[in-house]
């Protein structure tokens, strides 16, 4: 299948920007911009500081969703972690209240401002009320803040990215018990493997967007000898229509996904995906007629986005090869 066309997409995009209920990975407001194809509606929203040859794997996974559709599901429901932002310990109930039936939590560590003992709270806060509890660090750990902290926070299923590099991933995994998930070096990475030939993690968490489409997602994951977790890049509820029916179409479903941020939001470009005795169920995605609106600067910084980055794929940047997957 050929690559739709700028004016094709252009011809439904909406660019909306979504209010958050607290401050997550730094954003306020999550903006996005959403078009429909035959298939039915992508999503296009990679972050702000994302150069345009990374942001074109988004493009990419919006598009195959548009115009392809999703892959053939295995299950009919997926269990979905609570997400846990970087809040005092207090406010911590009110966050899970918000993932009913929830068994797992991931928790945000590593933040601006934060401390090893707010961290320690947090995370025992948690642990009060659910028993799985994982944590994230965004790459954001020296590799010594990353072992000391590891002891400090004791039983967790895994620590996510606790360091920036392979190498430092590495180091870290050799030193401690907890169990290490991959993101950023996947998701980040020219070479996705680089993460398994170093022995440097026991879990590769995987997203759609970044990772340029569901069936890129569950090539790799055929590939790939880890445990696997599909997660959210903090999507809209579009973009998390198609992480839902990746994690469905994975052989393995064990593992609580990362699907469901759509509760961080204020107001969701639809009805979220609100988890029901900790599992979400896949299904089709319209955006609200009247879901937030961006400003009209930004949704032309958007349509420029847009067009340089179309422009890469149609040039063939290896994110051109969606439909061939």
């Amino acid at each position: 299948m050929s690559l739709p066309s700028v004016d094709d997409i252009l011809a439904t995009a909406r660019v909306v920007a979504l209010p958050m209920r607290e401050r997550f990975r730094g954003i306020t407001v999550r903006e996005v911009m959403v078009f429909r194809g035959p298939a039915g509606w992508g999503e296009f929203g990679a972050f702000g500081e994302y150069d345009d040859p990374e942001a074109a794997w988004w493009l990419a996974a919006g598009i195959e969703a548009a115009w392809i559709g999703p892959p053939t599901p295995l299950r009919d429901s997926v269990a979905v972690n609570a997400t846990v932002p970087a809040v005092p310990a207090a406010d911590v109930p009110d966050i899970l209240a918000r993932y009913p039936g929830a068994t797992t939590a991931k928790v945000k560590v590593a933040e601006p401002g934060d401390t090893l003992d707010d961290e320690i709270a947090r995370v025992e806060a948690v642990r009060a009320t659910i028993p799985n509890v994982r944590v994230d660090a965004n790459g954001k750990w020296t590799v010594p803040q990353a072992i000391t902290a590891l002891h400090a926070l004791g039983d967790l299923q895994y620590a996510e990215q606790p360091c920036a590099t392979v190498e430092e991933l590495a180091q870290v995994r050799a030193a401690v018990d907890t169990p290490i998930a991959a993101d950023e070096s996947i998701r980040r990475a020219e070479d996705p493997m680089r993460v398994v030939r170093a022995d440097a993690a026991d879990v590769a968490v995987v997203k759609v967007a970044p990772l340029g489409g569901m069936r890129r997602v569950l090539s790799l994951a055929a590939d790939i000898p880890l445990d696997l977790v599909v997660s959210s890049a903090l999507d809209s509820a579009v973009g998390m229509s198609a992480g839902i029916a990746c994690a469905a179409a994975l052989p393995d479903g064990s593992l609580a996904c990362g699907l469901g941020t759509g509760t961080m939001f204020v107001r969701d470009i639809a009805a979220p995906f609100v988890p029901d005795d900790g599992r979400v169920t896949p299904r089709t995605v319209v955006p609200d007629e009247d879901a937030p609106a961006a400003d009209p600067t930004r949704t032309r910084w958007w349509v420029d986005r847009l067009r340089r980055t179309h422009a890469l794929l149609a040039a063939g940047h290896p994110a051109s090869e969606w439909s061939q997957v």
